[in-house]
């Protein structure tokens, strides 16, 4: 069977926690999309950990983790973030990489902070990770599977047409030092040796398993809001961010993808630039910003302070219902338990007429929060172990989320730590 989780907003929503859970009783977690340009934070009996390129298997000794083609793979930071979690106790996991993921090169980085330092004002709100340029030259068709590293005559053919196309932007628009031939190969020779144990077929290996009758786990990364056809384009990532594209990016078949798991948090919170309805600013988002999340609403991978809003249900309906959600988990309830009242956002007001629609991009810009307040219940909920033993008032807002996303909330999270999930009846 196949379970993806993915995200039902902008991304942030707790989905390494999910995964990491759910991994408990998975035989294999794939990272299906994205790259180094988020994270997702863990917290087990080994530590914190902020994962960017592992999937949020890795820390099960019966689990295997498998990078699939359609993830941008980042030879040195996989390195890196490998040898840190073993450094920190973890015991070395069993991973494998698709030789059909294509390569993170060093000039991608550079050309992603040369870029939005050009766009300045009005630039994308990039991570630089290199990911537009990364998911630029793939489609170009002038990237490098990780397996055409090994064939000497394609890298060196490749890389002498890429430097020459690179060279020409650097001079001409960027007014930058020159990309040199000789170092560009002599660091990918090196870097071909890093990843060469890590290698498969990865596609064959999960067709395989799936015969077997395993589990499979499928990790997205970001969130609906932030894929680029779907989302809130053009403030949105370089690879798709749906469940749909998991079995392109895992190289299986569609149909067996069972079950989909949308992540959404309890309110609402991005990461980087573009429309975001239900956005709080000052002091109340300030408040919401110390207490959210494990440390508070800080991006994993850039640090960045994440903007923050009341839980917006017009965007979250839209989410699942891309996702093809046949789930929901609910997460950092906790948090809210210092307001009296809380806001959610059922509708915006778009020229004065006002819909539960999520609509396209520049309508959205006018687009104003409709807002409906529940009573809070003004308490700390973290301990509490079943659903049923919550203040009426939070399962309240729980059932009244439920009912304006239209898909059933399975799980509510109420508390950083890994087990602090708590199983819930769907009343729809």
């Amino acid at each position: 069977m196949v379970r993806a989780i993915v995200g039902a907003n902008w991304g942030d929503e707790g989905k390494g926690k999910i995964t990491d859970m759910l991994a408990e009783t998975s035989d294999i977690v794939v990272r299906f999309q994205g790259g180094a340009n988020a994270g997702h934070t863990i917290i087990n009996e080994y530590g914190r950990f902020s994962l960017h390129l592992l999937p949020s298997g890795v820390f099960y000794h019966h689990t295997t983790s498998v990078l699939g083609n359609g993830v941008a793979l980042d030879i040195e930071k996989f390195v890196k973030e490998l040898k840190d979690i073993v450094s920190a106790g973890v015991p070395t996991p069993k991973i494998l990489i698709s030789n059909r993921a294509q390569v993170m090169m060093p000039y991608h980085v550079l050309f992603d902070s040369l870029e939005e330092a050009r766009l300045a004002g009005k630039s994308y709100g990039s991570t630089k990770s290199g990911i537009a340029p990364f998911f630029s030259d793939k489609f170009a068709k002038i990237g490098l599977q990780v397996c055409e590293l090994y064939d000497d005559q394609v890298l060196e053919d490749r890389l002498h047409k890429v430097v020459e196309i690179k060279n020409a932007t650097l001079r001409e628009l960027y007014h930058q030092p020159e990309l040199q031939y000789e170092d560009l190969l002599s660091e990918m020779h090196k870097q071909r040796e890093l990843i060469r144990p890590y290698l498969a077929d990865t596609s064959k290996f999960l067709r395989e398993a799936l015969k077997e009758g395993k589990t499979i786990l499928l990790e997205g990364q970001l969130g609906t809001m932030k894929d680029p056809d779907h989302g809130i384009y053009p403030m949105v990532t370089s690879s798709s961010t749906l469940a749909g594209y998991g079995a392109v990016g895992a190289g299986i078949p569609p149909y067996e993808i069972k079950d989909i798991v949308a992540v959404t948090k309890a309110y609402s919170s991005s990461v980087g630039a573009g429309d975001f309805v239900s956005e709080l600013f000052g002091e109340e988002a300030d408040e919401l910003r110390k207490r959210g999340g494990d440390k508070g609403e800080f991006g994993a991978t850039t640090g960045r302070p994440r903007r923050v809003g009341w839980y917006d249900a017009v965007a979250s309906k839209y989410g699942c219902e891309l996702q093809g959600a046949t789930e929901v988990a609910l997460t950092v309830l906790d948090v809210l338990g210092y307001l009296k009242e809380i806001k959610v956002c059922t509708g915006y007001e778009i020229d004065g007429k006002v819909t539960d629609e999520f609509p396209v991009t520049p309508l959205l810009n006018k687009a104003k929060p409709v807002y409906e307040t529940l009573p809070g219940w003004n308490c700390d909920i973290r301990g509490i172990k079943n659903y049923e033993d919550l203040p009426e008032n939070c399962k309240n807002y729980v059932d009244f989320i439920e009912k304006h996303i239209g898909t059933p909330i399975t799980m509510v999270s109420n508390g950083p730590e890994r087990h602090a999930i708590l199983k819930r009846t769907p009343k729809i």
